[in-house]
């Protein structure tokens, strides 16, 4: 008898669960994106609001939260309530990179998060200008290793995703770059192009249009796979002759710690059967970007792995945040 009353409380409770979620609560479901509208991320939080809108019958808001490296996005969604209508679209730099470079962060990575689903990796190349006379990464690396700290890369900031992968680059081939930071990837390409700097670390996306009309070369992509977009570039094991040196940009979405399980079970099902949809795959490799559909489980995974590299990149490099 009392198993019996025990079951029928946790299916009740389950239950009670489910209700609170999105699809049943019919509050609006907000994804908080830590980027200005119009790039990369932001295209890809609003395509998934306007799929998971049509399959929950709810309205679905993107409220974009930019500035401080995604930290006010995550702080917001830290702080809001755990009933599963407020999601994160989270990415590395507020998740994995910036507990390393900021003591004061004001949200815990680790603690104030659960991963729902991960939907998408945006990958990082090396490229140079077309004129370059580096015709591969081999060349590069034969070339710093000759003239240390004379090589230079362009980055899309200090302590972001990009500074990072080229620094992972240096450590493990044993060379120094001249690491040359700027506000965003349109004036890093603009001084690559101008021949102020000698390369640039950027996504696939960002260099694809100068590498599309000849004007940029691009010498690797930091994946595991050949993008479809650059045929014929190798990737960076290939090309260094090392391993280790893929580097998922993970985009996910995270929901703040304490949502109930039933909810973010549902939440992570019902952004998986979008991620799995043919028109997914075409949206995404339209923006440079690859569909990795996984739940909650396979997104800690990269998560945790991500923390655990960008960690020992910056304590090894001595990277301080700004």
């Amino acid at each position: 008898m009392m198993n019996k009353l025990l079951l029928s409380a946790t299916l009740l409770a389950s239950a009670a669960s489910f209700a609170q979620a999105p699809a049943s609560s019919g509050q609006p479901l907000h994804i908080v994106v830590p980027f200005a509208a119009g790039g990369a991320q932001d295209v890809i939080g609003r395509y998934l609001g306007t799929k998971l809108q049509a399959r929950l019958g709810v309205p679905v808001v993107i409220d974009n939260k930019a500035g401080a490296g995604g930290e006010i996005a995550a702080d917001a969604v830290a702080k809001a309530a755990p009933d599963g209508n407020t999601l994160l679209l989270a990415t590395g730099g507020a998740i994995s990179i910036a507990p390393h470079l900021n003591a004061k962060l004001p949200y815990d990575a680790r603690k104030d998060f659960v991963s729902v689903a991960i939907v998408a990796d945006t990958p990082m190349t090396l490229a140079v200008r077309a004129q370059s006379p580096y015709q591969s990464v081999a060349d590069v690396l034969k070339d710093a290793k000759a003239r240390p700290g004379q090589v230079s890369y362009a980055s899309t900031g200090n302590g972001t995703i990009s500074h990072l992968t080229g620094e992972l680059l240096a450590q493990t081939a044993g060379v120094k770059f001249l690491h040359v930071p700027y506000r965003g990837a349109a004036p890093a390409i603009t001084d690559l192009m101008g021949g102020q700097v000698s390369m640039i670390v950027t996504s696939s996306a960002s260099i694809d249009p100068m590498a599309q009309d000849k004007k940029a070369r691009v010498l690797a992509s930091f994946t595991t796979q050949h993008l479809s977009n650059l045929p014929g570039v190798p990737t960076m094991n290939e090309a260094s002759g090392f391993k280790g040196l893929e580097v998922p940009v993970w985009v996910g979405l995270m929901a703040p710690a304490k949502t109930p399980a039933a909810v973010v079970e549902k939440l992570s099902a019902e952004i998986q059967a979008v991620c799995n949809l043919p028109e997914t795959q075409e949206r995404f490799k339209g923006l440079g970007a690859l569909v990795t559909c996984g739940g909650s489980k396979e997104m800690d995974k990269v998560v945790s792995e991500d923390y655990a590299r960008w960690g020992k990149v910056i304590r090894q490099g001595n990277i301080k945040g700004e």
